[in-house]
């Protein structure tokens, strides 16, 4: 079904006709359905607010998730979402005109937590921890009011491993963004449908499908970061050892608890030895 071509999403439409892009597009599709169907996503006929910030993952997530229903095989209804945050220099018009063109029912939010990141963070500080908290707290809002049952972000397979190197060097815990959680009110999903797909695909797929990219750094807050120096050493393993990132992230769905050091996963202290003894009676 994911080879015809004459037969297309808006959003796919104008996609290059050569071998290489098919093969990427059916890889991102077919992994976002697994990781879908995996992790237990659908609840049919619910509704989801697919959170759209104009980067390269973003129009990713939007369009995968439409050619999924498109097909039925996402039996949901999307509401796609961008919050204009009153970063400075932010193209309001980019997104809602491609919206528009594409078709796609959305809502546009202005909420300028800009201004409180930068009364609340102090100067040398990076504003992406409190940009991102009042973010979520905005969309969790646009969520409930929309109806929606799930807040649903354009995360990777990368984002995850980044993220778990980072809690590992600076947070001292073995955690990363999970595929499916519930928030902390216990009344919306959280969803990362692309938890299985690389950056390096939503980056080539976004260029090759020319979307109107708007940059992360509008703030100007983005050197130096933590996460961009996990990037770094993830990159330099990368070139030394070609698929060690997929190795890593693999380890991610592995988990053993007893052999780690965590005792309120394993009863470490209630472990005993078999008695040979018992095995000889009858």
């Amino acid at each position: 079904m994911l080879d015809e071509t004459t037969d297309i999403h808006a959003l796919f439409e104008g996609a290059p006709s050569t071998t290489e892009f098919k093969k990427l597009r059916k890889r991102i599709v077919r992994q976002t359905r697994e990781a879908i169907e995996q992790y237990g996503m659908i609840e049919r006929g619910a509704k989801w607010l697919v959170c759209l910030s104009g980067g390269k993952d973003s129009y990713t997530l939007l369009a995968v998730l439409h050619e999924l229903k498109w097909r039925g095989l996402l039996p949901v209804e999307l509401l796609a979402c961008n919050l204009d945050q009153g970063q400075p220099n932010f193209p309001a018009t980019v997104l809602p005109e491609f919206l528009e063109k594409m078709g796609v029912e959305h809502r546009i939010e202005y909420e300028d937590t800009y201004s409180i990141v930068k009364e609340k963070v102090p100067m040398g500080r990076t504003y992406c921890a409190m940009c991102s908290r009042l973010r979520r707290g905005n969309l969790y809002r646009i969520a409930r009011e929309e109806g929606c049952s799930a807040v649903v972000l354009g995360h990777h397979r990368d984002d995850m491993l980044e993220t778990f190197f980072m809690n590992l060097f600076h947070g001292g815990r073995l955690a990363t963004m999970p595929p499916k959680l519930v928030n902390d009110e216990g009344d919306l999903f959280v969803y990362r449908p692309l938890a299985f797909v690389a950056e390096k695909d939503c980056e080539k797929f976004a260029r090759d499908m020319q979307y109107p990219i708007i940059p992360c750094d509008l703030c100007g807050s983005q050197d130096g970061l933590q996460r961009q120096q996990v990037k770094a050493i993830l990159d330099q393993w990368e070139a030394n050892s070609p698929g060690r990132r997929q190795v890593m992230f693999k380890s991610l769905m592995n988990a053993r608890p007893t052999h780690l050091l965590d005792q309120g996963l394993f009863d470490f202290a209630g472990l005993v030895r078999p008695n040979p003894n018992d095995a000889e009676k009858p």
